[in-house]
Parts: structure tokens; C-alpha cells; sequence
């Protein structure tokens, strides 16, 4: 069954800025690792696709330094300011034509999962790129691992689940592929790059994967108890058991994938 009520997890809600900063610390270290590996140096022009929040753009700015650019698009760019060393633009990438001047890397992290038009986005990403210049994507795959609490041990644990289980139904009636992480190597193929490669890695505990699971749970759950998939009280105890470190609450696995244009 289709659900008409758009992305569920919207910039404008005011959760939104914890989930950045939960993601960031999350995956920060293994995006920079991958664009580190990918050669990253001064003066190189970098298109950070549906950047949501501050973070990777910056830290992209100070990699190219002033002969360099690096710009950072979204459909909403609340979160982001200029003034930090990048640019700045609103942009749909499943709906929009790239950008131009041709960039040496693109990179985009959990987003293309949530667009509709993944196969045009894709092709926009692949079109802004120059010869020789990388594109890195970063998706969730859900389904390679779709527990909240892989060590399901007790009540608590079976009562995240459970919730998980619930907010991924959700996605999916949105249209999001919970499977799609894994598809990107072939994807990069079939685009034509080059020089393949891919990981996966997920985090399993800690404060910022506690920070996340409340942060998204609020964001949702009038969404779950409107839809009859949850109670409020199911999750106020929910959310209690992750403030109480009850839990050793999991990311899904982030699948990156790199792939390079030939020249």
C-alpha cells in the first residue's frame, strides 16, 4: 500500500539537528576514510549531494583548500551556512540537471535510497563527473542486518525490534528500498565507472547510536501511532529503555561503493 505523507524524516522537524550530529559521529570516520583513500587534494572540485547538515562539506573545504570548491546541495538547506568555506545551493537531484563545471569527486550519503528517481540521480551524479574523477555513494541496506537490537536478550530488545520493524514498513510504503545498499557496486558498473569498490560497516551501541534512536523515534512516532503500528505507551517505554542504557541499539549497515570515470 502507498503512503502519500512524504519523507518521514524531515529537516524541518526539530529532531532533525540531533540525527545530524548522531550521524556524523557515526559515519564520519569511514566517509572521510574512503575520500581519503580516494585521493583527496588541494584544488579539487567536490559536489556534496543532499549534504542535510554542515559537517562533511566543511570538512571537504579544508581538504581543497581556497583552489578548490566544493558545493553542497539539498532540497532543504536549513542546516548549512556559506560562511563555512563552501557553497551552497538548493537542489534536486532526481529532478534537476547537475551542476556544471565538472568535479572531480561526488559524493552522496543516505539519500539516494529516499529519492524516487534513483536512476536519473544516479545518471546526474555520473554526468557531473569529469575523466578521471570519483564518485563515492554511501546507502543504508536494512535488510542485510534489520534488527535494532541484534542480541535480542529480553523484552526491552524485542520491544525495539519491534519499533524497527514498524518504521521500516513506513519506508517502505514511501518507496524507499530497504535493500538497496547492496545494489551499488553494480550500479557504478553499469554507469560506466571504473576501478569498483565497495564495504559495508554499521555501529552497534553507544551514546551516538542511542542519540540517533531517539531523535528518529520522536520524529516518527505520530506517523507509527497513526498508522496503528505502534502505541504511545509502547513507545514511551521504548524510549525510557534507551535512556536507561538498556540497550545496545544498532545502525542499519552502511554500504559505500566508489567508482571512477574513465578519462
Amino acid at each position: 500500500m502507498a503512503d502519500e505523507g512524504g519523507y518521514l524524516l524531515d529537516n524541518q522537524q526539530s529532531e532533525a539537528g540531533v540525527r545530524f550530529d548522531a550521524l556524523a559521529t557515526l559515519f564520519n570516520p569511514a566517509t572521510f576514510r574512503h575520500i581519503e583513500a580516494l585521493g583527496i587534494a588541494a584544488g579539487w572540485r567536490c559536489w556534496e549531494v543532499g549534504a542535510g547538515g554542515p559537517t562533511v562539506p566543511a570538512w571537504l573545504a579544508g581538504r581543497v583548500g581556497p583552489a578548490g570548491r566544493v558545493l553542497a546541495t539539498d532540497i532543504d538547506v536549513t542546516w548549512m551556512s556559506a560562511s563555512s568555506g563552501y557553497e551552497v545551493r538548493r537542489h534536486d537531484v532526481g529532478a534537476e540537471p547537475a551542476p556544471e563545471g565538472g568535479f572531480d569527486l561526488v559524493h552522496a550519503r543516505l539519500v539516494l535510497v529516499h529519492v524516487p528517481q534513483r536512476t536519473a540521480a544516479l545518471a546526474a551524479m555520473v554526468a557531473a563527473l569529469r575523466p578521471g574523477g570519483w564518485l563515492l555513494l554511501e546507502e543504508a541496506d536494512p535488510m542485510l542486518q534489520p534488527l535494532a537490537c541484534p542480541d535480542e536478550s529480553g523484552p526491552a530488545q524485542r520491544l525495539a525490534n519491534k519499533l524497527k520493524h514498524n518504521f521500516r514498513t513506513l519506508m517502505a510504503r514511501r518507496g524507499v528500498d530497504l535493500s538497496y545498499g547492496r545494489t551499488l557496486p553494480r550500479l557504478l558498473r553499469g554507469a560506466g565507472l571504473a576501478q569498483i569498490g565497495a564495504d559495508a560497516y554499521f555501529p552497534v551501541g553507544g551514546v551516538a547510536c542511542d542519540l540517533l534512536e531517539r531523535a528518529t523515534v520522536a520524529q516518527i512516532r505520530d506517523r507509527l501511532v497513526a498508522a496503528g503500528l505502534a502505541t504511545n505507551e509502547e513507545i514511551d517505554q521504548h524510549l525510557a529503555n534507551v535512556t536507561a542504557g538498556l540497550l545496545d541499539v544498532a545502525t542499519s549497515p552502511m554500504v559505500s561503493a566508489w567508482g571512477r570515470k574513465p578519462a
